[in-house]
């Protein structure tokens, strides 16, 4: 017993020197030239949301964070207030595996799930300290509007965009605290009961990185958002609900790597049978598409799936390019290969895709060769009828592009939340990686400019995700009987029409 906690109090003496441990302000400022240097030269969305003078601004605020060491943690959380400010979600910067294994380990997180309901931070989890519902205030006398802006930066979203970081907020609130503020024994929480405005002061202790993770599996609100965080099994679905109305939902388009795998086919199959059978019963005048829980996926899921629910002849983007041919900073690349011969063959192969479908160089961009962006037709049985879409936060990526062609060319009728991927364009495709080599930090971006074949809408902001014509957002009082909000307002706006 007694070598075990000596062991024990050197692992963990360890993990608190790794924490602690500052590095030069001089391999700090190598990093993050570095870092500046290659998201200029290989990030095509690098001033997409942002102008040149407010890129300089930010890298000129994060070099004064540096004139002094800092811990890897202190400097990452200036890489990642960046990387949020470049403003496209396929953004992504990690610490090292081995740095985050071992501070996670043996630390204490803030006990419950919480999720924002009503621009509310409300617990979600059944427990018997602070009931189910009661609205959050502070947390260690810091308020609750002061803590959300301070994490947003580690959920990036594209554009402006806010309402996705809610997703972040949902999943790892406790992840982040611990992140922000360190591990805590204790939590002083303010809040109020459901429904009630008087604030009621509560200490709770600290819950393991293990709790954590099984309160969250336990949340309140599972059956609503079980496909916000968890793997996707039931990929798509369709089904008639009532005489008049089906329902098709797409719960993500990573379906098949490509155009070639069996898996696209199948889903190609499947839809060709639906919208066959639509064809055919022209009773069903109403089609509701749920594309809430779609994150994203792989092409060409997301314009085949469009194919059946336009009349118009349609390009997946009105304009594609990145900034180079050959990969800058070739050194600092993260190679999915571990052999050097066969990362050169992996970088040439990577290289001579970028150079054949992006051939032309104008502007110092590189633009994507027509050909692989043709004119696609409307499928012959596509829906004739009114096309309901449901979006939310959740969709991104290969779903925000879907929801954006059929917000901007069908007449559907958009209804539920901002969704966190934009509206006329972003950033994606073809992922690279870098690792910075004083802190080992891991960058990932897209190098795909992407701008969407949709047309300017009154209600469509440029920096912004897809704003419905109907938003809905789920109440208090279905949340707490986990009743889907939009959904059922969506039946009853069929009903009257």
């Amino acid at each position: 017993m007694f070598k075990f906690k000596i062991i024990f109090f050197l692992f963990f003496s360890f993990i608190i020197n790794a924490q602690n441990e500052k590095l030069s302000v001089e391999k700090l400022k190598q990093d993050l030239t570095l870092f500046k240097e290659i998201r200029e030269k290989a990030n095509s969305g690098v001033y997409k949301y942002r102008t040149q003078k407010q890129i300089d601004s930010i890298y000129s605020w994060a070099f004064l964070k540096i004139n002094k060491p800092k811990t890897l943690l202190d400097f990452y959380k200036i890489i990642l207030k960046i990387t949020d400010f470049e403003g496209s979600l396929h953004n992504d910067t990690t610490l090292p595996d081995d740095f985050q294994k071992k501070y996670s380990s043996g630390n204490l997180f803030f006990p419950y799930p919480v999720k924002l309901i009503e621009n509310k931070l409300v617990v979600n989890f059944q427990n018997t300290e602070i009931p189910l519902g009661s609205q959050i205030h502070s947390i260690n006398k810091i308020k609750t509007n002061d803590l959300l802006q301070i994490f947003y930066k580690y959920y990036t979203t594209d554009g402006y965009n806010i309402s996705g970081k809610s997703i972040g907020i949902g999943s790892s609130f406790a992840k982040y605290f611990e992140m922000e503020y360190g591990s805590k024994k204790k939590f002083i929480i303010e809040y109020s009961l459901p429904n009630k405005t008087e604030k009621i002061i509560k200490k709770v202790a600290g819950i393991s990185n293990d709790a954590r993770k099984e309160n969250f599996k336990k949340r309140h609100s599972l059956p609503i958002d079980s496909l916000q965080y968890g793997k996707i099994k039931n990929k798509y679905s369709f089904q008639v609900i009532l005489p008049s109305i089906a329902l098709l939902t797409i719960n993500t388009f990573a379906i098949g790597r490509n155009a070639k795998d069996k898996e696209h086919f199948i889903y190609k199959k499947y839809l060709d049978s639906c919208f066959q059978y639509l064809s055919n019963n022209s009773q069903i005048k109403n089609l509701i598409v749920d594309v809430r829980n779609n994150g994203g996926g792989t092409d060409p899921n997301d314009i085949l799936t469009f194919s059946y629910l336009t009349h118009k002849p349609y390009r997946e983007n009105a304009e594609a390019y990145v900034n180079f041919q050959e990969i800058p900073f070739p050194n600092y690349l993260v190679y999915e290969e571990t052999e050097p011969q066969k990362q050169l063959e992996e970088r040439k192969d990577f290289e001579d895709d970028v150079k054949e479908e992006y051939p032309k160089l104008e502007n110092s961009k590189y633009y994507q060769d027509p050909k692989f962006n043709p004119l696609l037709q409307p499928d012959k049985n596509s829906f004739k009828g009114q096309i309901f879409l449901l979006i939310s936060p959740r969709i991104a990526s290969a779903g925000s592009l879907f929801a954006s062609l059929v917000t901007g060319n069908t007449a559907a009728i958009i209804i539920g939340e901002e969704t966190m991927g934009g509206y006329f364009g972003h950033n994606g495709h073809t992922p690279i990686e870098y690792e910075l080599p004083n802190t080992k930090i891991k960058t990932q971006f897209s190098i795909v400019n992407l701008e969407q074949d949709v047309p300017k809408k009154p209600n469509q902001i440029f920096g912004r995700g897809i704003i419905p014509e109907h938003e809905v957002q789920q109440t208090f009082e279905d949340f707490m009987l986990n009743k889907d909000t939009q959904f059922e307002y969506t039946l009853k706006l069929i009903e009257q029409k």
